[in-house]
């Protein structure tokens, strides 16, 4: 009935990757697709293709996310639950601040009305519709 947007995004908020699913599906399996794909431009040399750190919310927390992310050298700004134990992994606040971004950016693609009612049946159609925006949001 409902759809989830993931996106991955550069600090200035643009989009550079995203993945739809349905709305019961979960965020955390999903973080090794979105970091695989994309790139982030440099000025000179080469883009990037991992982040220096990850900024996600609580849903993206659980020890497969923090391995997968420690085995590819990539700090993780992700807040703890609190039944998760903390192992000396300390969380910074600051940067955590900087998830508006994302948030910022479903915003501006939600102000085009087929993205935010979900007028299309089709996962292909509605995936095609965000490409757009997100060209859009580029230009």
């Amino acid at each position: 009935m409902s759809t989830k947007i993931h996106l991955r995004t550069d600090r200035r908020g643009h989009p550079l990757t995203f993945a739809v699913t349905p709305g019961h599906a979960h965020e955390a399996p999903l973080l090794p697709v979105l970091l695989e794909t994309g790139a982030v431009r440099r000025r000179h040399g080469r883009p990037r293709t991992r982040p220096a750190r990850v900024v996600g919310d609580k849903a993206y927390t659980g020890q497969q996310t923090r391995q997968y992310l420690h085995r590819r050298h990539i700090g993780a700004v992700i807040p703890r639950r609190r039944n998760e134990p903390r192992r000396g992994v300390r969380f910074d606040r600051d940067a955590y601040r900087e998830r508006n971004t994302i948030e910022r950016l479903i915003g501006r693609l939600k102000q085009h009305r087929a993205i935010a009612t979900r007028y299309d049946k089709r996962k292909e159609s509605y995936h095609a519709l965000l490409t757009i925006a997100a060209i859009l949001l580029w230009l």
